[in-house]
C-alpha cells in the first residue's frame, strides 16, 4: 500500500507559506516534497499542519478506579501529604488495582491508550508502580503487553513508587533486586526502571540498590523538595530525570555534565494546584535536551493531552512553541531511544503522523483545551479521525 498526502504544511517552524507532501509505504516514510510515480491512495491535506506523532515520556497508563474525589479535597486545601495519610494518593489507585481483574487491567489500558492516540501520542513510556507486591506489578506489565491498540508502549518498572502496606522500604527495595526485577528481565517486560526519590517515600541509596539490576534508570526526584534528586540522577548516568520541579542551579548543570534528559512534567504541577514549576529556561540555556511530557496518571496529573501540556509548559515555563515541539517529539523520542524510528518525519521512519486542524504550529499549545487533531496515521495506517 502506497500513500501520499500531499498539500501540508510541515513542522519546519518557519514562516514560509509553503506545502510540502509525505508519501509512505509498508508503515515507513518514503519521501518527503516527492510525489512521482503512483499511489494507492492519495490525501489532500488542505493545507494543513502534518506533524510526527507526539511522544510521551513519562505516563502511568494502567489504572484503575477515580480519584477525582481528591481534586475537590485538593480545592478545599488538602495536600498530596494530606490525601496520602487519609488513603487517598497511589495506595488507593493500588487497592483499585488489587482489586481488578486482568481482563480489567487490560481494558483500562487500552481506553487511556485510546485517549492518547487521539489527541496525537503515538508512542508512550508507561510506568508499572500501582501494584506494589510482585503479583500485581508483573500484572500491570503484563497489560502492556497484551493491550491490542496501536499506541506504541515503552514499559518501566516503577515498583519503588510507594511502600506496599505492611512492609519495610528495606524488604521492598530486596524484593525488587532479587525477585521481581530479574522475572521482569527475564520475560522482557520492561526496558527501564524507576524509583521514586523524595522525602517518605524512597532515598538514593535504595536507588543505588536498584542499579545492581542493570537496567537504565528514569528517575522520580525534586517533585515535592529539593533533595538533590538531580545530582543523584546524574550520579547513576540515569537516561532521564523526571519532575525536578524544586531542581537547584548545581543540579541542572549535573545533568548536563551526566547527559541525562530532563523530563519536565507541567501537568503534575497543575493537577495538584501548585505554582513551582520547573525551571525550564535555566535548562534550555544550558543546553539541555528538555522533554515535555503528561505524568498522566490516577491521581496528580490525569490527563493523556501531550497540546495541554505543551501549552502549560509555554504558559508557566516559558518555553516557545518551538521549543515544547521539540520536546514532545525529537527529544522524547532520544530519551526513549527510539529517535531512529520515530520523533521526526524522515525517510525511513515510521509513518506514525498527525494532521491537525490548523496550518500553524503554534496554535497547538495556544489552543490550551481544545484537540486540534483532525486525523492520525500509525505505522501508516490512519486510527484516528476527530
Amino acid at each position: 500500500m502506497r500513500t501520499l498526502i500531499r498539500n501540508v504544511r510541515l513542522l519546519d517552524y518557519s514562516s514560509s507559506n509553503a506545502t510540502s507532501s509525505v508519501s509512505f509505504r509498508n508503515g515507513l516514510i518514503e519521501g518527503i516534497g516527492e510525489s512521482t510515480g503512483s499511489f494507492d491512495s492519495e490525501i489532500d491535506g488542505n493545507g494543513l499542519l502534518l506533524t510526527p506523532g507526539l511522544v510521551d515520556a513519562h505516563t502511568h497508563l494502567c489504572f484503575c478506579g477515580s480519584r477525582s474525589w481528591e481534586f475537590e479535597a485538593r480545592i478545599n486545601g488538602a495536600t498530596y501529604q494530606d490525601l496520602a495519610a487519609r488513603g487517598g494518593g497511589i495506595a488507593a489507585t493500588v487497592r483499585s488495582v488489587h482489586e481488578a481483574s486482568k481482563a480489567e487491567l487490560v481494558r483500562s489500558t487500552e481506553r487511556h491508550a485510546w485517549w492518547c492516540l487521539k489527541h496525537g501520542t503515538t508512542t508512550v513510556e508507561a510506568k508499572s508502580g500501582y501494584g506494589l507486591t510482585y503479583d500485581q506489578e508483573l500484572r500491570i506489565l503484563q497489560a502492556y503487553r497484551e493491550q491490542s491498540t496501536p499506541l506504541t508502549i515503552i514499559p518501566t518498572l516503577l515498583a519503588a513508587h510507594a511502600m506496599p502496606a505492611g512492609q519495610t522500604r528495606e524488604a521492598h527495595i530486596e524484593m525488587i533486586v532479587h525477585e521481581l526485577g530479574p522475572e521482569v528481565k527475564r520475560e522482557g517486560l520492561a526496558k527501564y526502571v524507576d524509583i521514586f526519590v523524595e522525602h517518605g517515600y524512597f532515598s538514593g541509596d535504595d536507588a543505588r540498590r536498584l542499579q545492581t539490576l542493570g537496567m537504565p534508570f528514569r528517575l522520580h526526584v525534586d517533585q515535592l523538595r529539593d533533595g538533590s534528586g538531580a545530582a543523584l540522577a546524574a550520579e547513576l548516568h540515569a537516561v532521564t530525570a523526571d519532575h525536578l520541579e524544586h531542581t537547584n542551579e548545581p543540579g541542572i548543570r549535573a545533568l548536563k555534565a551526566s547527559g541525562t534528559h530532563p523530563v519536565l512534567l507541567p501537568g503534575s504541577v497543575y493537577g495538584l494546584g501548585l505554582s513551582r514549576y520547573p525551571d525550564a529556561r535555566a535548562m534550555l540555556e544550558l543546553g539541555l535536551p528538555v522533554v515535555i511530557a503528561t505524568d498522566f496518571n490516577a491521581g496528580s496529573s490525569p490527563t493523556a493531552s501531550l497540546p495541554m501540556a505543551m501549552s502549560l509548559a509555554c504558559l508557566h515555563m516559558k518555553m516557545t512553541p518551538k521549543e515544547v515541539w521539540e520536546a514532545t517529539t525529537r527529544n522524547a523520542a532520544k530519551s526513549l531511544g527510539v529517535f531512529d524510528e520515530v520523533g521526526s518525519i524522515d525517510k525511513g521512519k515510521r509513518a506514525d503522523l498527525v494532521l491537525w486542524d490548523t496550518d500553524d504550529y503554534r496554535d497547538v499549545p495556544f489552543h490550551f483545551g481544545t484537540n486540534l487533531v483532525k486525523k492520525v496515521w500509525k505505522h501508516g495506517e490512519l486510527i484516528v479521525e476527530n
